[in-house]
């Protein structure tokens, strides 16, 4: 029971953080919860966020540490399961208010891909893939997606005719 007394600024500034916990058995290991998060983040209440853009923010940090434990062969890419939509190594990612979220890639064999998938069923696998032997250095996207988190405000898009 928590007998702490807050105040309403406080509260509101708490409401605005994520929290995220993490647990695995080698205690070296970084966890997503060791990150920073993304001054992006936390400018904005979690109340106040669409499931796509609350979404959206998460994956960013997940992608950004799995990212951070790769080296330099290889990138990531995300399996996506229960389905038969194979691997996409993962070129950028969006979301489009309230529910959707969107990755934009490559498959395996080079073919230019994008999953469009409703949040409700958002359930993504993350894995190394080696490089593409072209680059000289690996694609990171997740330090790209948690550098615009902190730069870029979200642009509604105009509805009207």
């Amino acid at each position: 029971m928590d007998n702490e007394i807050r105040t309403a600024a406080e509260l509101v500034e708490a409401d605005a953080l994520p929290c995220i916990y993490e647990v695995h058995d080698d205690p070296a290991r970084r966890n997503a919860c060791d990150q920073t998060v993304p001054k992006g983040v936390t400018k904005t209440p979690v109340t106040q966020k669409s499931p796509a853009r609350w979404a959206y923010e998460r994956v960013v940090i997940y992608l950004r540490n799995f990212e951070e434990q790769l080296d330099s062969e290889h990138e990531v890419a995300m399996g996506f399961t229960g389905a038969e939509a194979g691997l996409l190594r993962i070129q950028g990612m969006g979301y489009f208010d309230p529910d959707i979220v969107t990755f934009y890639g490559t498959d395996p064999a080079g073919g230019r891909t994008q999953l469009i998938q409703h949040v409700s069923q958002l359930n993504v696998m993350l894995r190394a893939l080696p490089k593409q032997k072209d680059d000289e250095k690996p694609n990171r996207i997740g330090f790209r997606l948690a550098q615009d988190l902190d730069t870029a405000e979200p642009t509604p898009t105009d509805q009207s005719d």
